[in-house]
């Protein structure tokens, strides 16, 4: 019971590996059947390819030449015979599918599965050191204050500085360099917190689609949420501009203006809320915790909240309150004059004889 628990671990790992490359789904029959598929072949092909491409191998032909996606006769045979070739190319530690008997192991299905493991895990470590060397050889390029997003960088990396009170670094400093500084001083700082303390909101892997659907969906709340606050900063407009009507304001117009004016600038219908703080939230963000309780309380409370509102006067306006008027009745004058008997004058009253 293990072993096939483990077996289905593996494969649902390997699944997301795949994902996570771009490679697409792979169906889980084709690890089962092992070299004999040719699914299996090529994608370990693929895989070899990929590999070369990036220069991870010794020999820039071996990738290419090695592992072939055939379907003839003896493509299965062939397969068998390069694959050593290329695992020891690539340094693998499993010593099974390195030697003689690669043929014999990969008929198992985990040892399929290992293979595509490894193969995955190298193609991912080829890229990393690929984008390494690229961000090696690029100094960070100064930031343009006068853009917004060179100045919300800026802004956003001055302030992980300053909460790790480190230095500012030099115009011309490597990207990795400073990256690799960040990660000494968090990796050095992680053991004095409380445990679990940084557990991660969001604790599952995001593949390609996952990544896009999760675009969407932020692009969708921050449209929704931009309509929503310029609905509020037009209401705050019409209320402040209220003040400005009355006789004092004339005096005091240019005073109200110099001080709710800084404020209204910094108040922009656009939210600075990204994916990236999605990734940096905790898990103790999704507590949620009442408004009306002690710590909220906190910041909130103010001596307004203790002043009692007495008995106000009744303004009415109530509708169901209200009773239908009565009609009234008029008989026939002798002169023949007025309306005739028995006519309804709805709301009308007759005048009191003095």
């Amino acid at each position: 019971m293990e072993g096939a628990e483990a077996g289905t671990r593996e494969e649902a790992a390997l699944s997301r590996d795949l994902l996570a490359l771009g490679y697409g789904a792979f169906p889980e029959a084709a690890a089962s059947w092992g070299a004999s598929c040719p699914d299996f072949r090529a994608l370990c092909a693929r895989l070899a390819a990929d590999l070369a491409t990036l220069g991870a191998l010794e020999r820039q032909d071996e990738g290419v030449e090695v592992l072939n996606a055939g379907n003839g006769p003896g493509a299965e045979e062939e397969f068998l015979r390069q694959l050593p070739g290329l695992l020891r190319a690539l340094h693998c530690p499993d010593r099974a599918l390195c030697g003689g008997g690669c043929a014999a192991e990969l008929r198992e299905p985990s040892a399929s599965t290992r293979l595509l493991r490894f193969l995955c895990s190298e193609l991912q470590a080829a890229r990393l050191l690929r984008l390494h060397s690229f961000l090696d050889s690029s100094p960070v390029p100064p930031l343009e204050k006068g853009t917004k997003e060179g100045a919300d960088m800026v802004q956003e990396l001055v302030l992980t500085l300053q909460a790790l009170r480190l230095p500012t670094p030099l115009l011309g400093t490597p990207a990795s360099q400073l990256l690799r500084e960040l990660h000494a001083k968090i990796s050095e700082l992680l053991p004095s917190l409380p445990p679990e303390c940084m557990q991660p909101l969001l604790s599952y892997p995001l593949d390609a689609p996952r990544w896009e659907a999760l675009e969407s969906l932020s692009q969708s709340l921050k449209n929704q949420y931009c309509c929503r606050r310029c609905l509020l900063l037009k209401r705050l407009d019409l209320t402040t501009s209220a003040f400005h009507w009355t006789d004092r304001a004339e005096a005091q117009g240019q005073a109200m203006k110099a001080v709710l004016t800084p404020l209204r600038e910094v108040l922009t219908p656009e939210s600075d809320i990204s994916i990236a703080h999605v990734l940096a939230a905790r898990a103790d963000l999704s507590r949620l915790v009442p408004a009306t309780s002690v710590a909220a309380r906190q910041g909130t409370s103010c001596a307004i909240n203790k002043v009692l509102m007495g008995d106000v006067p009744d303004r009415g306006g109530r509708p169901n309150e209200l009773e239908a008027p009565m009609p009234t009745w008029q008989s026939r004058r002798e002169d023949g004059g007025g309306r005739k008997a028995g006519r309804q004058h709805w709301g009308q009253k007759k005048k009191k004889k003095k």
